[in-house]
């Protein structure tokens, strides 16, 4: 089954746009078409990585612009600190915009420093990572880590636009790219059937060059998420379904640098689908068309880490509850459910 909001419409000439909350807009589109469109007159400073700034030097060279380092080790307070040391020696001020270009890291501390400098600057985002597109850049959701605790510290804010233009997608590399996929399974998984079984039938080597079927893969992911967020905003009611695999996944990333996120939540995916398996509650074959994909798709399936090591760090998880963990389970290809449980019982499934 799959989710669609009323305000989602497709626009001609292969752009898609989805309109979240009326105050988000995401595009699925060309850069050089939309960002005149969307981008406000006024005053604009971008925050980029220094790799964006390798590939994309004449778009950022345009405005004054803020580097930060490249990985999850540049999502920090940090950083944060340091944008808004820039944004004081630049002059920043209320009526500036923020844009943020570049992947999930970027989106999300930029997003962060900007809904916080002087109590809240508007800010736009050009994503560039499929990573970024079908899930970090869209939604609200704006954060650090903390003591490698992923994005412990944040905001929900709405960015004014998002662009995800598939063709930025060449510069990553087949591990960048492939990290995108697992949002993408994750979002056909909770709510969409139709873009799974697209998925399904893809050929995994060609898709990066395949724009057409690349934007509508994008668009029907975004979809997915556009539609929760236009129920519950701030996470907590249908929100939650966002997390299918994550529980796990984020202890993944705590426990070990071997996998980055996209991998992490591929694995935490094909272990809480083995564990509604086990439960009842999902169909073997289900079952075996979540963890075929996958691997597919060229993930691993075993954790790093040893699973006792993985359960000490859900604990920590920001999505507990004193004891209590909110687990997200697969009841089929497209329908998911959100279950409360104590945290040991979620520790014996396991």
């Amino acid at each position: 089954m799959c989710y669609f909001c009323s305000t989602i419409q497709a626009l001609v000439g292969m752009n898609y746009a989805i309109n979240i909350k009326d105050r988000s807009q995401v595009v699925v589109g060309s850069v050089a078409e939309w960002l005149p469109r969307l981008l406000p007159k006024g005053r604009v400073v971008v925050v980029s990585d220094t790799n964006i700034d390798r590939h994309y030097h004449s778009l950022l060279s345009e405005y004054d612009h803020v580097l930060i380092g490249l990985g999850e080790t540049s999502k920090t307070l940090h950083t944060l600190d340091f944008i808004y040391r820039r944004f004081v020696e630049l002059g920043v001020d209320r009526s500036t915009f923020v844009l943020a270009v570049g992947g999930g890291i970027v989106t999300d501390v930029a997003g962060f420093a900007a809904s916080t400098f002087m109590r809240g600057l508007e800010f736009g985002f050009i994503s560039t990572s499929l990573l970024g597109q079908v899930d970090a850049s869209v939604g609200g959701k704006n954060g650090v880590n903390l003591d490698g605790y992923k994005n412990m510290v944040g905001t929900f804010t709405q960015p004014r636009f998002v662009i995800c233009d598939v063709s930025m997608l060449r510069t990553l590399n087949e591990r960048e790219f492939r990290t995108g996929l697992a949002e993408m399974i994750k979002a056909g998984v909770i709510a969409d059937e139709e873009l799974f079984s697209k998925l399904e039938q893809v050929d995994f080597s060609t898709l990066h060059s395949d724009v057409e079927l690349l934007m509508e893969l994008v668009y029907r992911a975004i979809n997915v998420k556009a539609a929760i967020v236009e129920r519950d905003e701030r996470e907590s009611g249908d929100r939650r379904l966002l997390n299918l695999g994550h529980t796990l996944a984020h202890a993944i990333e705590k426990s070990s640098s071997k996998f980055n996120h996209g991998e992490a939540v591929a694995c935490g995916l094909a272990l809480i689908a083995d564990a509604a398996y086990s439960k009842g509650m999902l169909a073997e074959a289900d079952k075996e068309r979540i963890l075929s994909l996958l691997v597919r798709a060229g993930f691993e399936l075993e954790p790093p880490v040893a699973m006792r090591q993985l359960l000490k760090a859900v604990k920590k998880d920001k999505k507990a509850e004193g004891d209590l963990i909110h687990v997200v389970f697969p009841k089929g290809i497209g329908h998911c459910e959100v279950e409360k449980m104590p945290l040991e019982e979620f520790k014996a499934m396991f």
